[in-house]
């Protein structure tokens, strides 16, 4: 039996939502990507409603979406407040420390190329494999590991501290 449009949306709105926002950075277009996506959802809900998995259907609608959303429009940079990482992950026990960690880590994310962030995302936040990356980005496998391993160098370069006294030129700052 086909679930009904409203029964899905309440229960996946949430967790759409939280999927759209880890992928976009920003809880306001987050929003405008579900919104969009279930308006098409409701219009097709008799073919989505019918398949296997709907919620993996919509999910990579939401993908899609997001994935064509900086081609048709111009995009600012959003960097994500307080409110946003409380709304997407739980807050743990020492929150200072792992605040920080994962504020700097979500911004390092955002800064990322929208596919190489895509495949993040899917693989560490939704824990997709490969294959089913692939499927949702349109992808070869490869690719999706192309983007992963390009995407973790790059946390990982702009994680690594600078020794000191790199960048200085001979005689300049030593005292």
């Amino acid at each position: 039996m086909t679930p009904s449009f409203d029964d899905f949306v309440a229960e996946q709105v949430t967790p759409l939502l939280r999927y759209a926002t880890v992928l976009t950075c920003d809880p306001h277009l987050a929003q405008d990507v579900v919104q969009e996506v279930l308006l098409r959802a409701q219009q097709k809900w008799d073919r989505i409603g019918s398949v296997d998995l709907p919620h993996a259907y919509v999910k990579r609608m939401v993908t899609n979406e997001y994935l064509s959303w900086r081609r048709r429009r111009a995009a600012k940079d959003v960097a994500l407040c307080m409110t946003t990482l409380e709304s997407v992950t739980p807050p743990v026990s020492d929150t200072t420390h792992h605040y920080d960690e994962r504020e700097a880590m979500l911004q390092r994310i955002a800064k990322l190329p929208r596919k190489q962030r895509a495949a993040i995302v899917l693989r560490y936040y939704e824990n997709y494999e490969d294959s089913e990356i692939a499927q949702m980005l349109g992808c070869a496998e490869g690719t999706v590991r192309s983007h992963i391993s390009r995407a973790l160098a790059t946390l990982r370069m702009e994680h690594t501290p600078q020794p000191a006294g790199v960048g200085l030129r001979l005689g300049e700052g030593l005292s």
